[in-house]
């Protein structure tokens, strides 16, 4: 099979898959706690930071999901979908808005390793992943919506925001649509870093403890998940025609 066939087969399957990517490099941050290091004054800002790094990522999505009109940038697994091509808002900056969220969201999640090779290796492995499946998805497009997606692409850059080529999005922001799309999101974000933290001090400490700040951004996290896993499976409420 042609390199290029290749490519796009193999990005197909791993779009199906890709969101138990963060289940591969929690194995290696678990082995980056080891041999237990001595606590530093420094350590609850390095984990602030990380988490603000995630959060980044975790914003990038919401203003990508919160603009698209139905049928795009969904969290669909099983093949590619674009009922039309997104060009303005995120979109007009960046070709991969989600994906670069998504990197973001990684990032802050490899960075609380303070390992130098875990950081690397997941940032390597980020990339031949998510390499794969953004080409399975631009082939998907350009065979889709030929020339207009041709144009798009030809001015705006894959993965390295282009600030200045900002459109403003053609629909409203959709609060709606964000709450039902990103609640599992934040939830898994919440949890990583409570289950890091409290890994990272038993390991030190040798007593499994959750922080008072991890138990309420968890406690939290878990209440909007539950709130609106209920909402959106129960009621109406987070449903709107177009969306």
């Amino acid at each position: 099979m042609p390199l290029k066939e290749e490519f796009e087969r193999v990005g197909n399957r791993l779009f199906r898959w890709r969101s138990y990517l963060p289940l591969l490099i929690m194995p290696l941050i678990l082995i980056s706690l080891l041999p237990p290091e001595a606590d530093s004054p420094l350590d609850d800002v390095w984990d602030g930071l990380c988490l603000l790094v995630s959060i980044a990522g975790l914003a990038l999505r919401v203003l990508t999901v919160g603009y698209a009109p139905e049928g795009t940038s969904g969290r669909n697994t099983r093949e590619q979908k674009a009922a039309e091509l997104n060009t303005t808002g995120m979109y007009s900056i960046v070709r991969h808005p989600i994906y670069l969220g998504n990197f973001l969201v990684w990032l802050g999640m490899v960075m609380f390793s303070k390992s130098p090779w875990c950081i690397l290796v997941a940032l390597l492995l980020f990339w031949l992943y998510y390499e794969r499946i953004m080409f399975a998805e631009e082939e998907f497009l350009r065979r889709k919506f030929a020339d207009e997606y041709l144009e798009w692409a030809a001015r705006t850059p894959a993965f390295i925001p282009r600030f200045s080529s900002y459109r403003p999005p053609d629909n409203r922001f959709s609060l709606k649509g964000v709450l039902s799309r990103e609640y599992t999101t934040f939830f898994i974000v919440s949890l990583y870093f409570v289950l890091m933290d409290s890994i990272e001090d038993t390991v030190q400490d040798g007593v499994f403890e959750i922080d008072p700040f991890w138990k309420a951004l968890l406690l939290t996290a878990t209440l909007v998940y539950l709130s609106i896993r209920f909402l959106k499976k129960k009621t109406l409420l987070l449903r709107e025609r177009g969306r």
